[in-house]
């Protein structure tokens, strides 16, 4: 009998402590997104790092090499899409009034065909502005995230100095046979190997889409590139969601022939490299269901913001990856798992 309030004393003091450390993330985002970053870019460029001391390289100047080509791939990209959506702000009205003209029409076809339609629905529901204004807010909060260049990329120095020497910091803490290295080694391994091929996944991703959208003459062909890029980190919903605004600029640039064509370049473009590609470089299924990532989309950037939704996954991944780790956890990220 007393087991039974113990248990669920347990269960309230583990359901305050989330809801208190849930609370503390929130608070503390402006501060976590930048670091969160940081991490993400110190884990990517780790085995260059490596790669780099293997050749006697020392470990000073190869985080300065590492930095220089930061530094200067994040000029390039800034100026690239700082450009790039001054212009599409630009023609955001423009774009807006034509696609309205576009419902409008199809409004008065159906009207015609003895579909009866409301406008207040149309108006209430159908707001073309949404999608754009959306993509525009996550590509608002990279850059605002840009502000903290230099304590990101000292932070990630910083990482990078230190992740030589961890090895033996954890072995002289907890002594020589100690299996907390081989545990956060293993761990560490799994969420780098996931981290690089998810990144090489969604470089051929957004590479594929500009090279097809350019061909087919859609407008901002490179920033829907960038898009899917960035948003191919989100499964499933990612795609669909860079997909949107392509598709409705090709509609009123080009019309409804382009506009289907474009959809079928999306659904193409990911089914090659989310259901051939990715599976066969990860050797293993690493995936999550579709409701962890719906929920984990919208968990992250709650606490965490724009670019909380485009580490969302990344970040969810660690935490599933870590349960992994150890058999008494491994039964969450069963359940985590598609």
């Amino acid at each position: 009998m007393s087991a039974n309030p113990r248990l669920a004393s347990n269960i309230l003091v583990t359901a305050a402590a989330a809801v208190i450390v849930i609370a503390g993330l929130k608070s503390a985002a402006a501060m976590l997104v930048p670091f969160l970053l940081a991490i993400f870019i110190a884990v990517l460029s780790a085995p260059l790092m490596h790669w780099l001391t293997r050749h006697r390289v020392p470990d000073v100047i190869a985080v300065l090499l590492l930095v220089v080509g930061f530094l200067l791939i994040g000029t390039m990209l800034a100026s690239f899409v700082g450009s790039t959506l001054n212009a599409f702000y630009k023609d955001m009205p423009f774009y807006e009034q034509k696609l309205q003209t576009l419902i409008t029409t199809g409004v008065t076809w159906l009207r015609g065909m003895g579909v009866e339609v409301a406008d207040n629905i149309i108006r209430e529901y159908v707001n073309p502005g949404v999608v754009m204004r959306t993509v525009a807010k996550v590509f608002n909060g990279l850059g605002g995230v840009l502000t903290n260049t230099f304590l990101i990329l000292f932070t990630v120095v910083f990482i990078l100095l230190e992740a030589s020497g961890f090895p033996n910091k954890v072995k002289k803490a907890f002594g020589e046979e100690t299996q907390a290295f081989d545990h956060f080694e293993r761990f560490s391994q799994s969420v780098q190997q996931y981290l690089m091929i998810k990144t090489l996944v969604s470089l051929g991703t957004g590479v594929a889409v500009s090279l097809l959208l350019v061909i087919i003459g859609v407008d901002y062909w490179a920033l829907w590139g960038v898009v899917a890029f960035l948003l191919n980190y989100i499964p499933n919903i990612g795609s669909i969601i860079a997909a949107v605004p392509a598709v409705l600029i090709a509609l009123i640039q080009l019309g409804p022939a382009a506009a289907a064509l474009t959809a079928a370049v999306y659904v193409g473009v990911n089914t090659l490299f989310g259901n051939v590609v990715e599976p066969r470089l990860m050797g293993r299924s690493l995936g999550l269901s579709t409701l962890v990532v719906f929920l984990s989309l919208v968990f992250w950037g709650w606490i965490l913001g724009p670019v909380g939704m485009l580490l969302s996954i990344p970040l969810t991944m660690v935490v599933k990856i870590a349960l992994e780790t150890r058999p008494q956890s491994r039964w969450i990220a069963t359940l985590l798992d598609h």
